[in-house]
C-alpha cells in the first residue's frame, strides 16, 4: 500500500472513530451512574438529524442555528426519555429497566416511521464542509478534518464539567453510591437529568457530523451506529469516559483499516465491531481500562 493511500485511509479511521467516540460517551455516562444500558441512545442519535434537517429544510433556519438547536432539544429529548421511560422504573429490578430501553428504542424507531416516513432523505452539507483539500497528493474532504476537531473540543468541555464544577462532582460522586450522595444532600434526580442531557446532546453532535459524512438518512439509521458505539463503549471499558474514547478510536481505525488492507473483506466490515466485542469478552471483560467493580447487595 502507497503512503498516501494509508494516509487517506489513517485520516478517515480517526475521523469515523471521532463520530464513536463522540456516542459512545453517552452510553458511558448513563451505565457509570445508572448501571443502565441505554439502548433507545442510537435512536437519539438519529432523531437530531431530523431536527437539524427541518430546521434547514422546513424553517429556512442558518445552518448554523439548526445544528445548535437540534443538539439542544435533542439533549432535553434525552431528559424526557429518562424521566418518562427511566426513573419509574429506578427501584424495579434491572432486567425491567432493561426491557424499558429496549421498549422505548422500537418505539422511537416506528415513530420516526410514521412521522418522518421510511423514505431517504438527505441531508444538508454546507460548502464550508465538502471542501476538497489536496495535500501532497492526498484529496481529504474538510468535514475529514472537522470532525475530531469538534470532536476533541466537546470531549475538553465535558473533562472540564466532570472534574472542575460542582454538578461534575456531583455525577461522580452518585456513579459512586447512590444513597449515600442522597445523604450528602445531593440532588440525585437532578444529577441523572443532567448526565442523559449531556449523553443525549453528545449524541447529536455525533449524528450531525454523520449526517453530514453519509448523507442520506431514515429513522432506522441510529440501529446499527448505536450498536457499534454500545460495543466501542464495552471494548474501552464502559463507564469510564477515557475508555469511550480510546474505544471508538479503536473501532473506527480497525474497521477502515481492515478495508484497506483487506478488501476483499469489505463486505465484513460491519461484522468487525461485533467479532471485536467477542475477543474483547473472552480476554478482558472490563474492557481496555475498565476496573473489575464489586455491587453491594
Amino acid at each position: 500500500m502507497e503512503i498516501q493511500a494509508f494516509l487517506q485511509h489513517l485520516a478517515n479511521g480517526i475521523s469515523l472513530g471521532s463520530l464513536y467516540a463522540l456516542v459512545a460517551i453517552g452510553y458511558t455516562m448513563v451505565y457509570g451512574i445508572l448501571r443502565l444500558i441505554n439502548f433507545a441512545h442510537g435512536e437519539i442519535f438519529m432523531l437530531s438529524t431530523y431536527v437539524a434537517l427541518y430546521g434547514v429544510a422546513m424553517f429556512t433556519l442558518p445552518w448554523q442555528l439548526s445544528f445548535i438547536l437540534a443538539i439542544v432539544l435533542t439533549g432535553f429529548i434525552g431528559v424526557i426519555i429518562e424521566r418518562a421511560g427511566y426513573r419509574p422504573l429506578r427501584d424495579s429490578p434491572k432486567m425491567s429497566v432493561l426491557i424499558s430501553a429496549i421498549g422505548i428504542s422500537f418505539f422511537l424507531q416506528n415513530l420516526g416511521l410514521v412521522v418522518f416516513t421510511g423514505r431517504p432523505k438527505t441531508f444538508p452539507r454546507p460548502d464550508f464542509f465538502a471542501k476538497i483539500f489536496d495535500i501532497g497528493g492526498i484529496k481529504i474532504m474538510s468535514l475529514t478534518f472537522v470532525i475530531p476537531v469538534v470532536a476533541a473540543i466537546f470531549l475538553g468541555i465535558l473533562v472540564f464539567l466532570v472534574n472542575k464544577t460542582k454538578m461534575g462532582m456531583a455525577m461522580r460522586a452518585v456513579s459512586k453510591d447512590f444513597e449515600t450522595a442522597r445523604l450528602m444532600g445531593i440532588d440525585v434526580d437532578k444529577v441523572i437529568s443532567y448526565t442523559f442531557f449531556i449523553g443525549s446532546a453528545l449524541a447529536a453532535v455525533g449524528g450531525i457530523m454523520w449526517g453530514m459524512k453519509f448523507p442520506r438518512i431514515d429513522p432506522l439509521m441510529g440501529l446499527l451506529p448505536g450498536l457499534k458505539c454500545f460495543i466501542a463503549a464495552v471494548v474501552g471499558g464502559i463507564g469510564s469516559i477515557t475508555g469511550a474514547v480510546i474505544g471508538g478510536f479503536f473501532l473506527g481505525l480497525g474497521e477502515i483499516m481492515l478495508v484497506a488492507f483487506f478488501p476483499e473483506f469489505s463486505g465484513y466490515r460491519d461484522a468487525f465491531a461485533f467479532i471485536l466485542l467477542i475477543i474483547i469478552l473472552l480476554v478482558k471483560p472490563t474492557g481496555i481500562i475498565g476496573e473489575k467493580t464489586t455491587e453491594k447487595v
